[in-house]
């Protein structure tokens, strides 16, 4: 029946207009993705790109979050990213702030549009400060470059043509984050900056087999890998994602005239992996600001200031495996923690409780909070290790397949990647088969 439902979907005149507006729009983020920041050098970031290193891997790593802009330095470099960390800083808040809390519980709506402001505030800061660090990192190292050199024409400082560069990047990330909000409001709905993220992965793919295939002694070879590798990753996503714990819930029953019908039995599904990509993200953001902090410091005439700013730029750079090991537990702490506030906010305790409903054997209100809590917590284990897999999945790689430094970026695609592109792909196939079946092409299919 799905497979038929599908059938429908270029006949409904809106829903078709929707896929085209929103094949538009991504079409204009692409291009714009190849407009150049102003007095970017952009042969130092080649020279940069392919050296190796702890600036090749931090280089890769912000390239896959801004979907390839970063490889090119466009003024879409930053890609939607400080939009997504304002967000995550603010729904950390909530719990932590109790005037925060009640705001959101008084009046829900209000509440979230009043987040939805404060996001778009924080992330003209956030994009700032994330152009000045990105600046300074790749140009602290690109002199570190045997040939030397420089990404920007004219030294970084209070100048105008730095801040012209500042504000350019934070300019063109609003401009992807509006694109985004013009794919949720007249494309597909809500999936604005997923499907931005995803067609900067997406597009990356050509170009990363086009590496495979021009090493000639190994592309048969790592092309299988690769495809093997693939074939693996999203089947175990794809598990993952899917997983859920049903808990038994009792639905009292209703009273129909005189008469009162039986409790209904039902289940209350718990996800695996309720914290989607966002540990990835997060636990890479924090993993990075020490690098970009210690660049700062690198030419200190203090020999050991000096010295603890290269030990933390080589660290946290991800040119040891003491940055993987950091990576691994950061991403699997931050899924417990992120999880915990997710499922704190939703309070499913208090609203099974206005409901009347109840889960057999636990007393209704708070200890039904703490026992979902108990039960959501024993199956997140298995999704955090799995996300820090997927986190670590170049290093992992490296261990058993050796490869060239350019396509550890690719890897970084076939894991982390490819968690973002599977997810955008079932959330969209779901919200238009829901479009389709709100428009009754569900029944006109069951009437044939």
């Amino acid at each position: 029946m799905k497979r038929s439902l599908w059938r429908f979907l270029w006949i409904s005149e809106d829903i078709r207009k929707r896929l085209l507006i929103t094949a538009a729009l991504l079409v204009l983020y692409r291009l714009a993705s190849h407009v150049p920041v102003p007095g970017v050098n952009r042969e130092a970031i080649a020279a940069m790109l392919q050296a190796g290193g702890s600036g090749q891997t931090i280089f890769s790593l912000l390239d896959l979050l801004s979907g390839g802009t970063v490889s090119t330095f466009s003024v879409l470099a930053m890609g939607v990213y400080p939009y997504i960390t304002a967000q995550i800083i603010l729904q950390l808040l909530v719990p932590i702030i109790p005037a925060l809390q009640q705001r959101m519980e008084e009046d829900p709506r209000e509440g979230q549009k009043w987040m939805e402001k404060w996001t778009y505030y924080l992330a003209v800061p956030m994009a700032a400060l994330s152009a000045v660090g990105q600046i300074r990192l790749f140009q602290q190292f690109a002199t570190q470059l045997p040939t030397g050199g420089s990404i920007l024409a004219s030294p970084f400082g209070l100048n105008l043509p730095s801040i012209t560069t500042i504000l350019t990047m934070t300019a063109g990330t609003m401009f992807a984050i509006w694109l985004g909000e013009l794919i949720s409001e007249y494309g597909i709905r809500n999936q604005g900056l997923s499907l931005i993220i995803f067609a900067g992965i997406v597009a990356r793919i050509p170009a990363n087999l086009g590496q495979i295939l021009a090493d000639q002694e190994q592309r048969i070879p790592l092309l299988i890998f690769m495809l093997a590798l693939m074939a693996l990753t999203i089947f175990a996503i794809v598990y993952v994602q899917e997983g859920r714990r049903n808990v038994p819930v009792m639905y009292p029953g209703r009273r129909m005239g005189n008469r009162m019908s039986m409790p209904v039995k039902g289940t209350l599904p718990l996800m695996v992996n309720m914290a989607g990509m966002i540990p990835l993200i997060f636990a890479q953001s924090l993993l990075t600001f020490p690098a970009v902090l210690a660049q700062f410091f690198v030419g200190s005439t203090n020999e050991t200031v000096q010295r603890i700013a290269v030990w933390l730029q080589n660290t946290f750079g991800g040119i040891s495996s003491t940055y993987w090991v950091l990576y691994f537990l950061m991403v699997v702490a931050f899924t417990f923690f992120y999880t915990d506030v997710l499922f704190a906010q939703q309070n499913y305790g208090e609203n099974l409780k206005r409901s009347g409903a109840q889960i057999p054997g636990v007393t209704k209100g708070a200890p039904t909070q703490r026992y979902l809590t108990r039960v959501l917590r024993r199956i997140t284990f298995p999704g955090a290790v799995f996300l820090g897999l997927v986190a670590i999945m170049p290093f992992l790689v490296g261990l058993v397949y050796p490869i060239g430094g350019r396509n550890t970026g690719m890897l970084l695609v076939s894991s982390a990647g490819l968690l973002i592109v599977v997810g955008v792909v079932r959330d969209t196939y779901r919200s238009i088969e829901a479009e389709l079946k709100l428009r009754g092409y569900d029944q006109a299919l069951l009437v044939r």
